[in-house]
């Protein structure tokens, strides 16, 4: 049931009408763009904006970073390989660079605060959205509060069971690996890797799901 709500690839989920309702936030600030515009999509996919319906017609050019690369169909859209902590283009080079629940699978928070001053860096603007570390559900796992129990909790637990979108995994060493792989962040932490920026909250329940942070769209 669970997985059903929080599915992104499931077109009527909540987790995809939170999507929607962000992406329509997004394109209300796009839309006072010139074009042709140019977005950097750090850890995207090409399924998300086909899923987002983006008009190819518009004269929005997409590169996809992410650590290999992969192959695309849409015409405006193209996939680069490269670090989203280090990333291979010069300062401003991209009109707007965008990330959607990216910036806690890089790694620590020294990785977290590199990301961010690349993001900064790359981009006239940017959009960069992440989980509420302490929304109660935690979204990759699906299981309240797991972000708050001692690693080795969570470890055993991922060896027992499966958990969100990770299956069952008895190795202890993969396990650990795939716990320690994400980092959600809180909101003190999130506004300090864009101070400038402004914040958006998606809310339910009167509870902070997640966090926007955009800037330069002044």
């Amino acid at each position: 049931m669970l997985k059903r709500i929080a599915d992104n690839r499931d077109q009527g989920s909540l987790a995809v009408q939170f999507r929607r309702k962000r992406f329509a936030f997004f394109q209300s600030l796009l839309s006072h763009l010139e074009r042709p515009v140019r977005i950097l999509d750090v850890g995207g996919t090409e399924t998300y904006w086909k899923m987002m319906e983006l008009n190819t017609g518009d004269q929005v050019f997409i590169s996809l970073l992410n650590l290999s690369q992969n192959e695309v169909s849409l015409p405006n859209v193209t996939s680069i390989a490269g670090d989203a902590r280090a990333i291979l283009a010069k300062d401003a080079s991209f009109d707007v660079v965008f990330s959607n629940s990216v910036i806690e699978h890089v790694g620590t928070y020294q990785d977290q605060i590199q990301m961010a001053k690349e993001v900064r860096r790359v981009g006239k603007r940017y959009f960069v959205q992440t989980p509420n570390k302490y929304f109660p559900l935690e979204p990759h796992f699906l299981f309240p509060l797991f972000q708050f129990l001692p690693i080795n909790i969570r470890v055993l637990l991922l060896q027992n069971f499966r958990l969100g979108w990770f299956s069952k995994t008895p190795d202890k060493a993969k396990a650990r690996e795939i716990v320690e792989s994400i980092r959600l962040l809180d909101k003190r932490e999130f506004i300090s890797l864009f101070p400038n920026a402004e914040l958006y909250e998606e809310k339910i329940f009167g509870m902070a799901k997640s966090f926007v942070a955009y800037g330069g769209w002044e």
